[in-house]
């Protein structure tokens, strides 16, 4: 099976163009082969037996990250595994968004961010490569995806300090000393309610952990007022929120930002023109 061969196997579950894509990104991440290495004909040589069970699971909609273990993100290949979400194009504009901020320059100095949910801790250590003078300090529930978040940050030699927070802990206490607190808190949140589980991608719902997904139907500003919340303690003066938003909940998770007391606020879109990104200052 060649190249040709495996995206035309694969455009019968994924449509023709997300199929190439899939069979480029198999070639490149898992055989090391460049397109101009497919068109001479090397894409023949690679281990058959492995190449059909990568087809197979692809035709089980497994996420062709999880098979590879990686995902690229603005630019660089993180490590991702099942329970570590899978970094999406939408939260690249998220960080583009802080970095090309005339008040995030990444000159600057004395400023500290958090990243709160990190995941793979593709935001964090982004930020911490573009920003080297700032301190990165990123949070998750999660143990698995701290492991995989500081073997990145490792791979990719940027300095993050990644800790087990619970967000929704109430013993929770501000940052004492640097001078007040965070600069910038940053978060891409579990936005997605329950209810809409039934129009999402079979590939996310049954591979991607659900508690990086899910709010309840009931609460679905849950972790941003949670967060927010924080923010009113643990950011410095004129610090800023930052979050990757539910289009849907975008009026309600503006107005809950002013009641508490935040100003400056400001929604952006993504690349689709769905309300994606919200600000706001402290």
């Amino acid at each position: 099976m060649n190249y040709q061969a495996l995206w035309r196997r694969l455009a019968q579950v994924y449509g023709e163009g997300e199929a190439k894509a899939i069979a480029r990104m198999v070639y490149e991440v898992r055989y090391g082969l460049s397109w101009g290495d497919v068109l001479m004909g090397k894409d023949a040589d690679v281990p058959q037996n492995e190449l059909e069970e990568i087809a197979q699971r692809l035709e089980r909609y497994e996420p062709i990250q999880y098979i590879l273990g990686k995902a690229e993100f603005m630019g660089e290949w993180f490590d991702v595994e099942p329970g570590v979400l899978i970094p999406r194009p939408e939260t690249e504009e998220l960080v583009r968004w802080i970095c090309l901020s005339p008040d995030h320059s990444p000159s600057k100095e004395g400023r500290h961010f958090l990243d709160i949910g990190t995941g793979s801790g593709c935001i964090a250590i982004t930020l911490a490569a573009k920003c080297p003078k700032a301190k990165v300090t990123a949070w998750d529930i999660s143990e698995k995806a701290l492991e995989v978040a500081r073997a990145n940050a490792i791979c990719l030699k940027v300095n993050v300090s990644f800790q087990q927070v619970d967000i929704l802990s109430e013993s929770l206490l501000p940052l004492e000393g640097d001078g007040g607190g965070f600069s910038i808190i940053v978060s891409n949140p579990p936005y997605i309610c329950n209810k809409e589980r039934e129009a999402m991608e079979q590939n996310v719902l049954d591979y991607e952990p659900h508690t990086a997904l899910f709010v309840p139907d009931d609460d679905p500003l849950l972790f941003y007022r949670a967060i927010a919340e924080y923010g009113t303690k643990a950011l410095k003066p004129d610090g800023w929120l930052y979050f990757e938003i539910n289009p849907l909940y975008a009026e309600p998770l503006c107005e809950l930002l002013s009641a508490m007391s935040y100003h400056d606020i400001e929604c952006k879109t993504d690349q689709y023109g769905k309300q994606r990104f919200i600000r706001a200052r402290r």
